[in-house]
């Protein structure tokens, strides 16, 4: 076989690879957004704490049986910042539960919208608590970003709800959970960080959900068994997508989550998509993808790190 013929072969093998990692992302982002759709509708009856206490238990339980094939409990319990790993876990909890009633008032299409602006929340904080250099594009996708947000918000306008700051605040503090483990998974392990997430996440979330408990009915279980396997499901075949295509290139596919959610919220709750929230969410997912372009390593080792049942 020629060399021209090998660099053909090993092209179209690369070609294929990048097609499996897209569309496994594209499933995942899917799941993500069916999952949100099951949980805006078991939140009408069902109180938010609750549902995350079940979905901590049962993440818990994975991280076991994960950890126990992984190198073993032992050693994935030597943790260099155990401290840091326990706030980042309640950090967690507490943003999936305020997510959770962002659904709860919220439209889907809304919640993503403004939820999307996390990774630049992110660069501002990688900025200020870890020094790290933000470039021209990075301040400009921050602006076009902050742009979009206002324009979904519309502050001063007579449409404007107090609810739309849930998901805001949502994605603050996924922004922080993103910045603790940027730092804590220089040493520590994506195993150890598993471990101590559902640990300390099942404690916590236990705490606020086991005071709220409400026996559900037996199709609320069978939908809250759905969102517990999804979370897992939807986040390892993230996670595997990224073996098979880079973070730079599947980044674009990964704003579709706002789509399927749009999408699932007119055809199955009857949502209105207004001019200001289309436009808004555009200048949001144009403000990602610049600030990407100066930083797609980092948010690879990010997604690889960051675990979170949400």
């Amino acid at each position: 076989m020629s060399s021209v013929e090998q660099n053909l072969r090993v092209n179209r093998c690369s070609r294929n690879t990048v097609q499996v990692g897209i569309g496994l992302c594209l499933l995942s982002m899917f799941i993500f957004a069916a999952q949100d759709g099951i949980t805006k509708t078991l939140v009408k009856d069902i109180p938010v704490g609750q549902l995350v206490m079940i979905r901590y238990w049962f993440f818990l339980l994975f991280a076991l049986c994960y950890c126990a094939c992984n190198g073993g409990l032992r050693n994935t319990l030597r943790c260099a910042h155990p401290w840091l790993q326990g706030w980042r876990s309640v950090l967690a909890v507490l943003e999936i539960v305020l997510f959770g009633y962002a659904l709860k008032y919220l439209g889907l299409a809304e919640t993503h919208a403004i939820y999307a602006i996390f990774p630049l929340l992110t660069l501002g904080l990688a900025w200020l608590f870890l020094r790290e250099r933000l470039t021209l594009r990075q301040s400009l996708a921050a602006l076009v970003g902050f742009i979009g947000t206002l324009l979904i918000l519309r502050p001063g306008a007579g449409v404007f709800s107090l609810a739309g700051l849930i998901p805001l605040g949502c994605a603050l503090m996924f922004a922080l959970f993103s910045i603790i483990t940027r730092k804590i998974s220089q040493e520590d392990s994506f195993a150890t960080n598993t471990l101590f997430m559902g640990l300390w996440g099942a404690i916590a979330s236990t705490v606020i959900g086991v005071s709220q408990w409400i026996t559900p009915s037996p199709a609320q279980w069978g939908m809250i068994a759905v969102l517990c396997v999804t979370g897992i499901s939807a986040q390892l075949l993230f996670l595997q997508a990224l073996k098979f295509a880079p973070a730079v290139t599947l980044q674009p596919f990964n704003y579709t989550l706002l789509v399927f959610a749009a999408a699932i919220g007119v055809m199955v709750f009857g949502e209105t998509l207004s001019v200001g929230l289309v436009a808004g969410a555009a200048l949001v997912v144009v403000g990602g993808m610049l600030s990407f372009r100066s930083s797609g390593r980092q948010l690879h080792d990010d997604h690889e790190h960051t675990t979170t049942p949400v």
